[in-house]
């Protein structure tokens, strides 16, 4: 792309952003409680909602930069956190509210933004500044997520719960039986499902890392990686949440999570250990704090892009994306927060989504046309029929529910067939040159 063309595509991204931003954080204070933005200043002081994710967020910014820069950098922010470890210890700061570290690592990737403007020229400017905005925009994202389930919970009074556990129906109650499971483990089991379902963000960040490892030696970002998938699934899904608002098993028929929810809104005392029963489903009033982020399953489509992406790595980062897949979705349905059908719409939005940026990096053809038209297509299936047609899956679960199986497995078949055509062949082995005989 030319020169011009590309810092227009650039600035007209950046306003659009920015004027994203600035919608979210006047709906948020419209409800009296801080926007991504104000948030995300505020822990260049106070304490932040998560130092993992602030530090892995420097990791990504550090594949711009050279091994004694990335040196400099990590003591630059461990110093800095020191520091305000010291002072808040000094003034008994109240240090429960977050974690106690993170900041030093935010003020190295502004400090970076500083010194690019200031610093460097042309390319090495724009290199500096694009790892920046990727750090940047993985802070921003978990923001914006934070802002956006706060609209969906402000926004959609009534739940559609109960036509998703009656079709849920069609699997065989996964959640109930996964709760059950869970439950029996402990809290050795539950405490190591909780901190993988809690650092999705920092396992994405591993993987992103390996892929983008060449960077600083080339000079230049591969066409496609983890973090654009990353962003667009978390972009795209909370709109989703609007038009099918579902907040889960544990607070529709449970007793509910972290602080929201409650037996009192709660339409049965149920989960895990009785099934929704068999009836005509309905909207359910529920509580104006709970996020309506259930369908589709994002934690499902984000665990599932990192197993996709780890796929060309080291066989440990193999096998790590594959316990991270299988641990999120053991996660999401053994604490309550997804039902069955939940995950199946996860993978496929994941796939499609992730099908689109591919073939958006490499150039669009038939067969990347079909393929997301088809994702789409099952995906938005999908949802119709758990929204009109949850009775009729709950009553024939032998036959609803091998085709929601199928339906999600022909994307899988379809991404993995399509793909694979889109890999480079294999250079062919030389042939060694033929020895003249003896005479």
């Amino acid at each position: 792309m030319p020169r011009r063309p590309q810092a227009l595509v650039w600035t007209a991204a950046g306003v659009v952003t920015l004027g994203f931003l600035v919608a979210l954080e006047i709906a948020a204070r419209h409800y009296g409680l801080p926007g991504p933005v104000s948030a995300q200043v505020r822990e260049v002081v106070f304490l932040p909602k998560s130092g993992f994710l602030l530090y892995a967020s420097l990791g990504l910014m550090m594949v711009v930069l050279t091994w004694r820069e990335r040196l400099v950098a990590a003591g630059v922010a461990i110093g800095v956190d020191a520091v305000f470890l010291l002072v808040r210890w000094a003034v008994h700061a109240d240090m429960t509210s977050g974690h106690p570290f993170g900041n030093g690592a935010l003020w190295v990737i502004l400090g970076c933004a500083v010194i690019a403007v200031t610093r460097r020229t042309g390319a090495e400017r724009a290199l500096l500044l694009k790892g920046v905005g990727l750090a940047l925009l993985l802070v921003a994202g978990r923001k914006t997520g934070d802002t956006w389930l706060l609209i969906t919970s402000k926004t959609r009074p009534t739940v559609l719960d109960p036509y998703v556990a009656t079709a849920d129906h069609a699997l065989g109650n996964p959640s109930w039986l996964v709760g059950r499971l869970v439950r029996a483990t402990g809290p050795v089991g539950s405490h190591l499902l909780d901190l993988v379902y809690g650092q999705l963000a920092v396992a994405a960040v591993v993987i992103a890392v390996y892929q983008l490892r060449d960077v600083a030696a080339e000079r230049r970002f591969p066409s496609h990686h983890l973090v654009r998938t990353f962003l667009v699934i978390g972009l795209l899904g909370p709109g989703i949440y609007l038009l099918f608002p579902v907040v889960g098993p544990v607070f529709a028929y449970g007793p509910g999570a972290t602080g929201t929810g409650g037996l009192h809104w709660a339409v049965a005392n149920l989960w895990p250990d009785t099934p929704v029963p068999v009836a005509a489903p309905h909207p359910v009033p529920f509580d104006g704090l709970t996020p309506r982020n259930c369908m589709p399953s994002l934690h499902t489509a984000w665990a599932t892009t990192i197993f996709v992406h780890s796929r060309k790595g080291p066989r440990a980062l193999r096998v790590a994306g594959t316990f991270w897949l299988v641990a999120t979705l053991t996660a999401t349905l053994g604490f309550g927060y997804h039902y069955g059908v939940d995950l199946l719409a996860g993978v496929v939005f994941a796939l499609t989504v992730e099908a689109a940026l591919r073939a958006q990096a490499r150039g669009w053809d038939r067969a990347a046309g079909r393929l997301v038209a088809y994702g789409a297509a099952v995906f938005t299936g999908l949802l119709l029929a758990y929204r009109y047609l949850p009775l009729e899956m709950a009553r024939h679960p032998l036959l609803f529910g091998p085709l929601l199986l199928l339906a999600t497995a022909s994307v899988i078949y379809g991404y993995v067939r399509t793909t694979r055509r889109w890999e480079p062949a294999p250079a062919p082995l030389a042939q060694p040159e033929p020895q003249p005989e003896p005479a």
